[in-house]
């Protein structure tokens, strides 16, 4: 189990069941983890767009007598943060944001040292015929970087990457087909209508597979199995590697799973050399 702020804050929540509001707050403290043992209530109450008196009745939630409990008990399990914090501080924005993706590359390390999850989030893929792969507005390129490498092993998947009134009509041709689950990938800034195609699909009877950026996420209420990888938040636009490696881990679970997998991948290659796809 990883030993890294944003695990020991997850590990603090599980078993909670906590408002909208408050898993507002927890999101943000884990997006922020390494930081928020030493900020004030005010200051998590504006970093999470709360009031103050939420951010108390949360720590109150969790089992302490208020905030300064809370961050007491943040301080005591992550003594040495303040020593790798001054480190950060020596690198330019853009190092920052490399060492910040480094650190979430490393939480999703230890988050698969439990590899259970996502070996069953692999079989539900390979079992759905066909496989819808939901990634709208940030992380369309997500989910279209799946689609690709999915159907080289997967016999039919569909990729729904653009929204509107007929995202739902395909979920429905999908679920009318056979299908039996739905993929989907989503990042901050949510999408409404990523919350609502997943409601959606499972009406339809579809099993929901998300990826996202935490077990926090608003979509994780429409999600029946969500498995988080967090983004990276130092640059004016959110970097999403941790997520793009934890698809393509859910890639190598589902082929783990289809019988016939390496034997599509041997058929690919002998028409890709046929064709002269590819320039050896």
């Amino acid at each position: 189990m990883s030993d890294s702020p944003a695990a020991r804050l997850q590990k603090l929540f599980e078993g909670h069941r906590l408002t909208p509001t408050q898993r507002r707050i927890a999101h943000c403290m884990v997006r922020g983890a390494a930081d928020v043992p030493f900020l004030s209530s005010v200051e998590l109450a504006e970093l999470a767009g709360v009031s103050q008196p939420s951010v108390t009745r949360f720590a109150v939630a969790l089992g302490f007598d208020g905030y300064p409990a809370l961050r007491r008990h943040l301080r005591e399990v992550a003594p040495a943060e303040r020593a790798e914090a001054a480190q950060e501080d020596a690198y330019n924005e853009y190092q920052q944001a490399v060492q910040g993706e480094i650190e979430n590359l490393r939480q999703l390390s230890a988050m698969l040292a439990d590899p259970s999850p996502v070996e069953e989030a692999g079989r539900v893929l390979a079992a759905s015929r066909p496989l819808p792969v939901l990634g709208l507005r940030a992380a369309s390129s997500q989910a279209r970087g799946f689609a690709y490498f999915a159907a080289k092993v997967h016999p039919d998947v569909r990729l729904l990457d653009e929204g509107g009134s007929m995202l739902a009509d395909r979920i429905d041709a999908a679920a009318g087909a056979g299908a039996s689950a739905l993929l989907c990938f989503a990042l901050p800034r949510y999408p409404r209508e990523v919350a609502e195609a997943l409601d959606h699909a499972r009406a339809a009877g579809l099993k929901v597979v998300t990826v996202a950026d935490s077990a926090f996420a608003p979509v994780a209420r429409s999600s029946d199995l969500l498995i988080p990888a967090p983004v990276g938040t130092g640059l004016a636009f959110d970097t999403a590697c941790a997520p793009m490696l934890l698809g393509r881990v859910l890639l190598e679970a589902m082929a783990d799973a289809l019988p016939d997998a390496q034997a599509r991948l041997e058929a690919f290659d002998a028409r890709a050399a046929a064709r002269g796809l590819f320039v050896e």
